[in-house]
C-alpha cells in the first residue's frame, strides 16, 4: 500500500493570490492544470447550467457514446465530515443542490490562446468561480449563490482517493480558490459543506475555452452596460472588454472578457465581477429558452460536442443520460422562479468574510425556502421521527457548551446547568462534557442515525427547542445538544423568532429581468 504523504497548507496572498503549489500530473480522466497569477481569466459555470437546461431531448442521443466519453469526473467530497441529506417534503420531494465551479486553469494550447500567462502552464489550478445551484424539492423555483473567489474560509483536510495524498486542513483562513489545489473539486465541495452546512449532491466544472465555443454555438448572449467601456488602465490591467452603450450580444471571446471584467464595472471589485456574471448567467438561461434556432440540429450537435467536452463532474453525473435527466429537474423552474445572489460579505483588507447575515442565507437553502420570498407563508412543519423514543430515563444524552461567539467568550457552567435541567425532566443518563467548548450560533441536537432520531426529538421536546434544531450528523456518536449563543442564560430556552426573508445587504438579480445593465467606472469609458 502507498504511503500516504502530507502537504503543508498554502498561506493566502494579498488580494486572493495564491503561492505556487506543487504541480502533480494528472491522473484518469482528470485533466488538472495550470493556473496564472495576478490577472487570472475565468472558467465559467453559467453556460454549464445553460446546457443542462436546454434539456433538448436531441442531445441525449447525439452519438451518445461519444458524448459520454467526452466527459470527465472526479470524487464528489474528499473531505471527512458528512452532512445529512434534506428531509423529503411531504410529497416525498427532496431538494437537489449543485455547486458549479470555474478554474483559471489553462491546460491546454486553446486555453493558453485565451488567457495568456504562459509562464504558469502546468501549475495547479484555483477555483476562481464557486456558484451554489439549489433547485426547491418541489421543483417550483431556483437559488443560485455566489461565493467570492477571495473569500476568506477554514479548508477542511481533504484525502485525494487516487493516490492517497493527504492535504491538511488550512492553517487558519485561506482564500477559498485554493481548495481546487487540494486534490481536486471535491476539495471545493468539502469546504463549502462546512462552511453553510448545505449537503451537496453533485458539482459541475467547466472548462475555460468551453466558454467561448459555447456562447458562438447559442449565437450570442445579450448583455448591457449603461456607458461605453474599455477595460484597460494604464498599467494594462483589465480584460480588454470594449462595448458601447446599450445591449449587445457577446460571443467568443468577447462573452469570456465580459466574464472576466473587474476593472470598469461598479467599484473594480471581484463583488461587481460576480454581478455581470449573474446578468450572463439570467440572459444565457433565457436565450437558451426562447432561441428557436436551437432546433437546429447541427447547432444542437455543436453544443452538445461543446458542452460535454467542456465538463467535469462527480460519479453521479457521469454521462448524458444522467445530466439529461438533470436538465429536465432544471427545466421545470421558470426564469421568474431563478433568484441570484453573492454571499453577504465584509471586506478584511483586500479580502472578504462571510457576515452573520451569509448564514441567514445558507439557513434558507438548508430549509428550502426560495429566496423570492414567495413561499415564506408555507407552512414548515416539522415531521415527527417514525422510531419512538424510549422513556426518558433510558435516553443517553450528552451536553455541550457551544456558547462562544467571535466577540464573547463561553458562558461558564452552561453544559452543567442543561445537563441538570434534563436530569430534573428525568433524563437520568444526561452528562455534561466540560470539556467541548464549542461555537454554536442557535442551540441544536444532534444524533448519528436514525434510530436515535425520536430519542433526539424527545430530548428537544423536553426543553422547548424546536424540531427543525434535530440534526442528523457523522460528527457525534450519540444524541448530543450542544447548547448555543442564543441560550447563554436562564433555564428556559426561547427560540428566536425565525427571519425566512432573504437578507437585506444581499443584492439579487431576477433570472426573467431583462432589464439589468451594468453601471460603468466613468474611468473606463471612451
Amino acid at each position: 500500500m502507498t504511503q500516504s504523504s502530507v502537504r503543508e497548507a498554502e498561506p493566502a496572498a494579498e488580494g486572493g493570490s495564491t503561492a505556487a503549489a506543487d504541480g502533480r500530473e494528472g491522473r484518469g480522466r482528470r485533466r488538472r492544470g495550470p493556473a496564472r497569477r495576478g490577472r487570472r481569466a475565468l472558467r465559467w459555470t453559467a453556460s454549464v447550467l445553460a446546457v443542462l437546461i436546454l434539456g433538448t431531448a436531441g442531445a441525449g442521443y447525439l452519438y451518445y457514446r461519444h458524448l459520454n466519453g467526452n466527459i470527465k469526473h472526479d470524487a464528489l467530497n474528499l473531505g471527512d465530515a458528512k452532512i445529512a441529506k434534506p428531509t423529503p417534503n411531504a410529497a416525498g420531494q427532496t431538494p437537489m443542490n449543485i455547486l458549479l465551479i470555474g478554474s483559471d486553469a489553462r491546460d491546454t494550447e486553446e486555453n493558453q490562446k485565451l488567457g495568456g500567462a504562459r509562464e504558469t502552464f502546468g501549475t495547479p489550478a484555483r477555483a476562481d468561480v464557486q456558484m451554489l445551484l439549489h433547485l426547491s424539492a418541489d421543483r417550483s423555483n431556483m437559488s443560485v449563490i455566489s461565493m467570492p473567489r477571495d473569500t476568506l474560509v477554514q479548508i477542511p483536510k481533504c484525502t485525494d482517493p487516487d493516490d492517497n495524498e493527504v492535504y491538511p486542513a488550512s492553517n487558519g483562513r485561506v482564500a477559498t480558490n485554493q481548495s481546487l489545489r487540494r486534490g481536486g473539486p471535491g476539495c471545493t465541495v468539502a469546504t463549502w459543506q462546512e462552511l453553510t452546512g448545505i449537503h451537496i449532491d453533485h458539482f459541475i466544472m467547466v472548462d475555460f475555452a468551453g466558454v467561448v465555443s459555447m456562447a458562438d454555438a447559442v449565437g450570442g448572449v445579450p448583455v448591457c452596460v449603461d456607458a461605453n467601456i474599455e477595460s484597460r488602465d494604464s498599467e494594462g490591467h483589465g480584460s480588454g472588454l470594449k462595448m458601447k452603450k446599450g445591449t449587445h450580444p457577446v460571443k467568443g471571446e468577447q462573452a469570456l472578457q465580459w466574464l472576466r471584467t473587474r476593472y470598469g464595472f461598479e467599484d473594480g471589485s471581484d463583488l461587481a465581477r460576480a454581478k455581470a456574471q449573474h446578468m450572463y448567467m439570467s440572459s444565457m438561461v433565457r436565450q437558451l429558452r426562447e432561441n428557436a434556432t436551437l432546433s437546429n440540429p447541427l447547432k444542437l450537435r455543436r453544443l452538445a460536442e461543446e458542452a460535454t467536452d467542456a465538463l467535469t463532474v462527480d460519479p453521479g453525473l457521469d454521462n448524458v443520460k444522467k445530466l439529461f435527466a438533470l436538465s429536465n429537474e432544471l427545466r421545470k423552474v421558470s426564469p421568474k422562479r431563478i433568484t441570484m445572489a453573492t454571499m453577504p460579505n465584509r471586506y478584511v483588507g483586500v479580502q472578504v468574510e462571510p457576515t452573520e447575515e451569509a448564514e441567514q442565507l445558507f439557513r434558507l437553502v438548508r430549509e428550502d425556502i426560495a429566496l423570492d420570498g414567495k413561499d415564506r407563508k408555507k407552512p414548515a412543519g416539522e415531521k415527527l421521527s417514525d422510531d419512538p423514543a424510549p422513556p426518558d430515563a433510558e435516553i443517553a444524552v450528552q451536553v455541550q457548551n457551544g456558547t462562544r461567539t467571535d466577540t464573547l467568550g463561553a458562558a461558564q457552567g452552561r453544559a452543567t446547568t442543561v445537563t441538570g435541567l434534563l436530569q430534573q425532566e428525568g433524563f437520568a443518563k444526561a452528562v455534561a462534557d466540560r470539556a467541548a467548548l464549542l461555537s454554536e450560533d442557535r442551540t441544536v441536537v444532534r444524533y448519528p442515525s436514525v434510530d436515535l432520531e425520536g430519542d433526539a426529538q424527545r430530548v428537544a421536546k423536553s426543553l422547548g427547542i424546536p424540531l427543525s434544531s434535530v440534526k442528523q450528523s457523522t460528527e457525534v456518536s450519540g444524541v448530543t445538544l450542544v447548547v448555543g449563543a442564543d441560550w447563554r442564560e436562564g433555564t428556559a430556552y426561547r427560540a428566536p423568532k425565525k427571519d425566512d426573508k432573504m437578507p437585506e445587504a444581499d443584492k439579487a438579480l431576477n433570472g426573467a429581468d431583462e432589464t439589468a445593465c451594468m453601471h460603468v467606472d466613468p474611468d473606463f469609458t471612451w
